[in-house]
């Protein structure tokens, strides 16, 4: 995102600027994917790392020059100081979020039944939070004090709905995590398949 009377307009002039981004969240993932596409490293910019109250703060004042950031903030510094987006992920992260259990929980037969009961739950919530998105932005706007312009935007730019685990999104996760290496934010690779654990597939798929 940049401030509307941004000379920026494009990833690829980024080259020298300040970013803001939480250190290790998606959105420095995205980051480093961005840079990449533009044939960029983190080099070549000043990544200054704030969370997003210090973040959207130092935007607003011009401190940084753009600022990578996931929705609400997204929906609501549109919506708030007319920023725009100069790259929004399309083509580079995939946005996604996990479930993790231990390895003790998976084994326990007991504790096995109950994470199988709650991800069919969630995946249920998200399935009827997608198909009724006004009630769904009204709650988030009651729960949060957001604005309910900003969770209406939010919640129709993204739908948060339950994904298979395919090889498809594990490429795409060590992609991500590759990037982290590169950018020395993770110390040694790893292959990111060795954590996925398919086990609950068939029940998530007709929850």
């Amino acid at each position: 995102m940049v401030l509307p009377d941004s000379p920026l307009r494009g990833r690829d002039q980024l080259r020298g600027r300040k970013i803001a981004v939480a250190k290790g969240s998606s959105a420095h993932g995205q980051i480093l994917l961005t840079l990449r596409t533009a044939g960029l490293t983190p080099d070549d910019v000043e990544l200054v790392f704030l969370q997003p109250s210090d973040a959207l703060g130092a935007f607003k004042q011009g401190a940084v020059d753009a600022w990578a950031i996931w929705d609400p903030y997204f929906s609501q510094i549109q919506l708030e100081s007319g920023a725009r987006a100069i790259a929004d992920g399309q083509g580079t992260a995939n946005g996604l979020s996990f479930q993790v259990a231990g390895t003790a929980a998976l084994a326990d037969a007991g504790r096995n039944t109950a994470i199988g009961d709650y991800l069919v739950r969630l995946a249920k919530a998200q399935r009827f939070a997608d198909g009724n998105r006004e009630q769904r932005a009204q709650s988030w706007s009651a729960d949060t004090g957001l604005p309910i312009e900003v969770t209406r935007r939010a919640t129709e730019l993204g739908p948060d709905l339950p994904v298979a685990l395919d090889d498809a999104v594990i490429r795409s996760e060590q992609e991500l995590a590759d990037a982290f290496v590169a950018a020395k934010e993770i110390p040694r690779r790893f292959e990111f398949a060795e954590f996925v654990d398919p086990r609950f597939a068939a029940q998530l798929a007709t929850a």
